[in-house]
């Protein structure tokens, strides 16, 4: 892919002041630094940083209605706010009313990028990933909490950066909101709630892209990642005709799971019934804790990671600025 740059500048988001332990053990304060940002917008490096916040011990797991979770949406929304992503809504947090109240609060963090285009901007699209886990799991020596790295600090990660980008280069001719769902754990709730929010405002949505579980490559594989749902929309062959190459593909696992059901596309396809589906590299033989202790920032692949989000970059471009609706279900 041609390298095209695109500098602008970005403001810097103050510290949301825990502290996280990096790959070396030390403290490192949290921090969303300014960069300048291009088509390669994300780094191995910047990646890190977020992941290893939101995973962080400090965050406890991420139990939809904690202290914790709490902790990771006030960092979301200063991020979306320094990269000139505005909020949906009145407020950045959104918080939901399908949640039990004796659990907590719970709240989706949604921003909203306007698009550049006087017809095309009034209609939508919604790139999501839940920033929620489970908290606790089974013990592992003295380690209970589940830090939820790969689900799903990594299509969280994903969706800041890609707000990033849109924020601050604002080339999308569609409107463009970025979402990140809370109670995804406990049914898909958070997902729910925007869905059938929108719907009662008449929002004008074209598709929903999901990231989920995207921070370890797959191996012995002709694509990047894999779309829930394949045989349901031209989805996979619309991104990977932006992106220049294979990026998108078939698994069949995928299928055998239902995971098209079991990700939060999935209420958007049950309200909108227009494209909603997830984009994935777990694919059941490369990653061993799934909902356990060991989800780890440090045994994300960070390279994987950036190079994922860079090459997205174009393909949530293209499908943003086309003159029609290219990606339809079958």
């Amino acid at each position: 892919m041609k390298k095209i740059l695109i500098f602008v500048a970005i403001a810097l988001v103050q510290s949301c002041g825990i502290k996280v332990k990096g790959q070396d053990g030390m403290a490192v304060k949290s921090t969303i630094q300014a960069k300048e940002i291009s088509k390669e917008i994300a780094t191995p490096a910047g990646v890190r940083e977020i992941v290893s916040f939101l995973a962080s011990d400090e965050l406890q797991g991420r139990a939809s209605g904690s202290e914790g979770i709490g902790e990771a949406a006030t960092y979301i929304a200063k991020a979306f706010k320094a990269n000139g992503v505005t909020p949906y809504f009145v407020s950045y947090k959104d918080t939901l009313t399908n949640f039990k109240k004796e659990l907590g609060v719970a709240y989706n963090v949604v921003g909203f990028v306007e698009g550049n285009d006087p017809e095309l901007k009034k209609e939508f699209l919604i790139l999501g990933a839940h920033y929620d886990h489970i908290g606790k799991a089974k013990a592992n020596g003295e380690d209970v909490i589940a830090n939820g790295a790969n689900d799903n600090a990594s299509g969280t990660a994903t969706v800041m950066e890609l707000a990033r980008y849109f924020g601050t280069a604002k080339t999308n001719k569609r409107s463009l909101i970025f979402a990140l769902f809370s109670a995804e754990e406990m049914g898909l709730l958070g997902s729910k709630h925007l869905a059938e929010k929108l719907k009662t405002s008449n929002l004008n949505l074209y598709a929903m892209l999901n990231f989920e579980m995207v921070g370890i490559p797959m191996q012995d594989k002709d694509y990047l990642a894999y779309v829930t749902g394949y045989d349901l929309s031209n989805l996979a062959a619309i991104s990977n005709t932006y992106a220049g190459e294979k990026i998108a593909g078939f698994l069949p696992k995928a299928g055998e799971f239902r995971l098209f059901m079991r990700s939060d596309n999935h209420p958007f396809h049950t309200v909108f019934n227009v494209p909603s589906q997830t984009y994935s590299t777990f694919d059941f033989t490369n990653f061993e804790h799934y909902h356990k202790v060991g989800d780890e920032a440090q045994l994300m692949d960070y390279e994987h990671m950036a190079k994922l989000i860079n090459k997205f970059v174009p393909v949530i471009e293209g499908i943003a600025n086309a003159a029609t609706k290219e990606i339809s279900y079958k």
